[in-house]
C-alpha cells in the first residue's frame, strides 16, 4: 500500500534561515507484464495458461502426468481461479438492474430510481403483506418480502419492467393538455378540461371535470366501497396521500390533492364543475308492423339513455360538443322494427331558448355539457318524449 512520503528539513551552513524540504518518494510501481491473457474466464483456460506457462519455464522436462506436484498444484490454482472469476461475475452483474439476480439488489437498484417495491407491496396489501406473519417467524418485512421474491421470480420479473417504465412516464403538469390528461386518469373523472386566465399578476390553471356517477364536488359524503379502493389504489400507485373516506369528504379536495402532487411549483389551479344543459327532445317513430311498441320503446330509451353506451352517458360527450339531430336519427334507425324517425321537438331547457327543430342543430360552447336523464324528479336534467306509431300493441 502507498505510504506517506518522509520528509527531511535540511538548513545550509552559515544560514540559520535557509533551509530545504527533501521527500523520499516511494518507488514506482513495477509495470505489468503483457505476458497473462486477461479474458480467460473458466477453469479450461486458466489450466491450460497455467500448463503452458510450466512447460515455457522447464523445457527440458518432456514428460508431464497428472500425479506430480507441479501439475496438482496447477490444477488447484485454476480451481481457484475458476471459482474468484465466477464470483467477479456474479458480483458484476449485481450492479445493474438488468442483470441483477438477488432480490436485495433489485430492490436497492429500483429505490435508486424511485421505485420502492417494498413499501409499494405493503402499501397495497400484495403478497407477502396481504396477510400477517406467523408467530414464530422471526424475519422482518425486508427478508419476508427478498423470500417472496426468491420463491415467485414472476413478480421480481414485473417489479425489475415496471420501475424504468413508472420514471420513463412524464406525469408532471407543464401544459393545459398535461393537466387534462392527469384529470382523465383519475378514477373519479370522466372528462376534463383545461384552460388558462390572466388574472392581473400571473396566470391561472383552469380545469373542469365531470364527475364519476354526477356527483358534486363540493358534496359531503364518503365514497362507495368500490369507488373508493379504485381511488386509493390509484393515489397508492401514483404516490399521491391517499384522502381519508369519511363524512367529511369532496371530491374537490381529492382532486386538489391530486393535482397539487403533479403541478408546477407557484401555479395557482381553480377546479370548476362542467355546466350541464338539460335538452328536451320528442321524437315521433314508426314501428314496423311485426315489432312490438313496447320493445321498440325500450330499445330507443336505452340507446338514448344514460346507460353503458347510451348516447347521454356520462363523459361520452366533450365539454361544448354540439348535439346534432343527425346522431340521434343515426343511433335510433340502427334499432330493429325502427321503419322511420320524425324530430318533433330539438331545444334546450328553458322557454327563452328556441326551438331548433329546423336546425337539426343545438350549439354548446365553453364548459356546456348536454344532458337529458328524464328523470321525473329532476327536470332540469333533460327530458325525452317518445310517440311511436304503428306496430302491434303490447
Amino acid at each position: 500500500m502507498a505510504r506517506a512520503p518522509r520528509q527531511n528539513l535540511i538548513f545550509d551552513e552559515g544560514c540559520a534561515d535557509c533551509g530545504r524540504r527533501l521527500a523520499e518518494l516511494p518507488r514506482p510501481l513495477p509495470a505489468v507484464g503483457d505476458d497473462f491473457d486477461w479474458q480467460l474466464r473458466d477453469y479450461d483456460s486458466f489450466r491450460r495458461f497455467l500448463l503452458q506457462d510450466l512447460a515455457t519455464r522447464f523445457p527440458e522436462r518432456q514428460r508431464w502426468t497428472p500425479a506430480d506436484l507441479e501439475i496438482v498444484l496447477q490444477e488447484n490454482l485454476a480451481a481457484v481461479l475458476d471459482q474468484l472469476s465466477d464470483m467477479l461475475d456474479r458480483v458484476a452483474s449485481e450492479a445493474t438492474l438488468e442483470t441483477a439476480r438477488h432480490p436485495a439488489s433489485v430492490r436497492r437498484l429500483l429505490q435508486l430510481i424511485g421505485y420502492d417495491a417494498l413499501e409499494r407491496a405493503r402499501a397495497l396489501g400484495e403478497p407477502p403483506f396481504d396477510r400477517p406473519p406467523a408467530a414464530d417467524d422471526p424475519r422482518d418485512d425486508i427478508d419476508r418480502f427478498d423470500q417472496y421474491w426468491l420463491d415467485n421470480p414472476q413478480r421480481m420479473e414485473a417489479a425489475r419492467r415496471a420501475g424504468p417504465r413508472a420514471i420513463h412516464r412524464q406525469r408532471r403538469c407543464v401544459t393545459l393538455e398535461d393537466y387534462r390528461l392527469r384529470l382523465q386518469e383519475h378514477p373519479l373523472v370522466l372528462q376534463a378540461q383545461a384552460w388558462s386566465r390572466w388574472c392581473g399578476a400571473w396566470e391561472e390553471v383552469h380545469v373542469a371535470v365531470i364527475v364519476q356517477g354526477r356527483r358534486a364536488l363540493d358534496t359531503r359524503a364518503p365514497l362507495p366501497e368500490a369507488d373508493w379502493q379504485a381511488v386509493r389504489d390509484f393515489h397508492l400507485e401514483q404516490g399521491v396521500p391517499v384522502p381519508v373516506n369519511d363524512i367529511q369528504l369532496t371530491v374537490r379536495g381529492v382532486l386538489l390533492d391530486y393535482l397539487d402532487a403533479m403541478r408546477m411549483a407557484g401555479q395557482p389551479i381553480r377546479l370548476e364543475a362542467a355546466v350541464e344543459v338539460g335538452l328536451v327532445i320528442v321524437l315521433a317513430i314508426q314501428v314496423a308492423d311485426n315489432h312490438f311498441r313496447s320493445e321498440v320503446r325500450q330499445a330507443v330509451e336505452q340507446v338514448l339513455g344514460t346507460g353503458p353506451g347510451g348516447f347521454f352517458a356520462p363523459g361520452r360527450l366533450q365539454f361544448g360538443e354540439d348535439v346534432f339531430a343527425g346522431d340521434l336519427f343515426e343511433a335510433v334507425m340502427a334499432l330493429d322494427g325502427v321503419e322511420n324517425v320524425c324530430l318533433e321537438r330539438f331545444k334546450r331547457m328553458g322557454r327563452r331558448f328556441p326551438d331548433r327543430t329546423g336546425a337539426g342543430r343545438i350549439e354548446l360552447e365553453g364548459l356546456e355539457v348536454a344532458v337529458c336523464e328524464n328523470d321525473p324528479a329532476r327536470p332540469e336534467r333533460g327530458h325525452l318524449s317518445l310517440r311511436l306509431r304503428g306496430g302491434r300493441a303490447g
